[in-house]
């Protein structure tokens, strides 16, 4: 869960990746709760574009580098409230006293750590349509400013399916996105 959203900052699909063509029409919502159990629904966080992460306690560290890539691209081109980032938390399986609390202790610890709130599916909505996501692996979503689902990736994003990813956040914020971070200088080397 550590890496759940490194530096803070989400049907037939191509690699396990879609593009709008295969995704649902309209605007998509869910209810989750927060890790105080405080229901929230996912058009909350509607007026801007939304990456939503969508993992179980095992497939956190999946898509880590994308994370710290979107991160990086993001503080380096100055856009990181460009979009909202949503982390939802699958804890389905611990769904029941004692694993709740201490699985919802662990979700708040987290959020401590890294600043964000980590929202939790204890019930498997995601995992019902509209969203019909698999619940055991690492999900990447992009949410146009309306709640339109652009992007999904199910499973760990091969370099190509960044690129797909970053393309289509690219639209979403009007600036490109596409180009990896700039790696540092070398310390004494000449321009």
């Amino acid at each position: 869960m550590k890496t759940w959203i490194t530096g803070t900052l989400a049907a037939a699909l191509l690699s396990q990746g879609a593009l709008a063509s295969n995704l649902p029409d309209g605007p998509q919502d869910a209810t989750l709760r927060t890790s105080s159990g405080e229901e929230v629904r996912l058009s909350r966080w509607r007026g801007k574009p939304v990456i939503l992460f969508y993992e179980d306690k095992d497939s956190t560290k999946l898509n880590a580098g994308l994370k710290e890539e979107l991160f990086a691209r993001g503080k380096e081109r100055n856009l990181l409230g460009a979009a909202t980032v949503v982390a939802v938390a699958n804890l389905m399986k611990f769904d029941f006293f004692p694993a709740r609390q201490i699985a919802l202790s662990y979700v708040r610890d987290e959020e401590k750590k890294v600043g964000v709130p980590i929202l939790v599916d204890l019930k498997g909505a995601m995992g019902e349509a509209p969203w019909t996501l698999p619940l055991k692996t690492s999900n990447v979503l992009l949410l146009d400013a309306q709640g339109v689902l652009v992007y999904r990736h199910s499973g760990k994003m091969k370099p190509e399916e960044q690129t797909a990813f970053f393309e289509s956040l690219s639209k979403l914020v009007g600036v490109d996105l596409t180009t990896p971070v700039a790696a540092p200088a070398a310390p004494g080397a000449t321009p």
